[in-house]
């Protein structure tokens, strides 16, 4: 998620309600964001736009939204997405979205700078947008649900140097720069090793595009040139699955560790296979479901999400914990057949986690 936040753009539940205007039973209730809340007989749209379609972690995250959405009854989830993480590719869907008339838009956008003016649009159109998993470095939004990136990071660095026994040389394959999430995740496995690993030495990272493809070439390449590199991480599903082919391809699992962020059914196996040796899962249908519930809240009675800020944690996931029912919730889907409602809640603040999502091999 994005740092940058003004306080004067935070608007509290108590606010919110004080400045609504109700004409009386059965009519609108004009908000302060200029948006007009419905009558909750009429049931709502909540059109849900992608980082990229495909995606394990995109697919769980609508699970879980259209989990929620059943749950409560009048809501009816569109989503949608572009066929690769790029904003010129998110715009024309967001714009034809906004077109549609949709009563909220919850989007993962794809360039923390780029999307605010497509957003601000949607706005200007009346339509409410909350951001999930990414974000814009505006405070234009109705809020933001996501992962707590940095801790995620930081998790990733511990548990990585934790197989490296505390020293050697590590890499970070990455997404691409001006993706809020993966930008944070890099900032706190960053910070980790060189706050509290003095014989671990960082290498900096290098971007895949989301591309596993290219993340293959990019770890193959690094192998070349630094032999004896110890460990890798990779800052979303994509980015490790293709530095895990990589050391599958040179024969190199288990002699080079690897910490993979997310965990598809691809990165499930690959920990299974011992190609890569520790998974930090996000928890992107708990994220689904909080952003449809609160954007339902919003449409019917006008209360914003207060705070505006809300975050989920991450979990480390290992060979040794993978079968624990409370781990294996948080394995991505493929499809929401087997997916159940958790009706999850939002971190009480920024870093805090279960005793599964702090332990290596809990």
């Amino acid at each position: 998620m994005s740092t940058c936040r003004s306080a004067s753009g935070k608007a509290s539940r108590r606010s919110i309600l004080k400045a609504s205007v109700i004409a009386g039973a059965g009519m609108t209730l004009i908000t302060p964001f200029g948006w007009t809340a419905k009558a909750q007989d009429d049931g709502y749209t909540i059109a849900f736009i992608q980082g990229v379609i495909g995606d394990n972690f995109y697919i769980t995250m609508d699970c879980g939204a259209r989990a929620k959405a059943e749950a409560l009854g009048n809501v009816t989830i569109d989503t949608q997405g572009p066929e690769r993480f790029d904003q010129t590719l998110q715009t024309p869907i967001l714009n034809a979205v906004v077109q549609s008339k949709p009563d909220a838009i919850m989007m993962a956008p794809n360039d923390a700078k780029g999307m605010i003016a497509p957003i601000q649009a949607a706005i200007d159109a009346g339509i409410p947008v909350l951001c999930v998993d990414t974000t814009i470095d505006s405070d234009i939004q109705l809020g933001d649900v996501a992962t707590d990136n940095v801790e995620g990071g930081r998790l990733a660095a511990r548990g990585l140097a934790e197989q490296i026994g505390g020293k050697g040389k590590v890499f970070v394959v990455n997404v691409k720069p001006g993706i809020s999430t993966t930008d944070l995740r890099e900032q706190g496995f960053r910070e980790a090793i060189e706050q509290e690993f003095p014989d671990i030495e960082y290498l900096g990272q290098e971007y895949c595009d989301n591309d596993s493809n290219i993340a293959a070439q990019i770890v193959s390449a690094r192998l070349q040139s630094d032999p004896d590199l110890s460990g890798i991480f990779g800052t979303n599903l994509f980015a490790a699955q293709g530095a895990a082919a990589a050391l599958r391809q040179q024969n190199l699992q288990g002699t080079v560790k690897m910490v993979g962020f997310d965990a598809g059914p691809t990165q499930v196996q690959d920990l299974k296979s011992e190609t890569v040796d520790l998974l930090i899962a996000q928890h992107p249908g708990d994220i689904g479901e909080i952003a449809v519930g609160l954007l339902a809240e919003y449409l019917a009675s006008g209360v914003a999400p207060d705070p505006k800020e809300l975050v989920t944690g991450s979990t480390i996931v290992t060979r040794d914990n993978i079968d624990d029912p409370e781990v294996a919730r948080y394995l991505y889907v493929a499809d929401c057949g087997s997916y159940q409602l958790a009706n999850a809640e939002p971190l009480p603040q920024a870093g805090a986690s279960s005793e599964a999502e702090a332990t290596p091999g809990a």
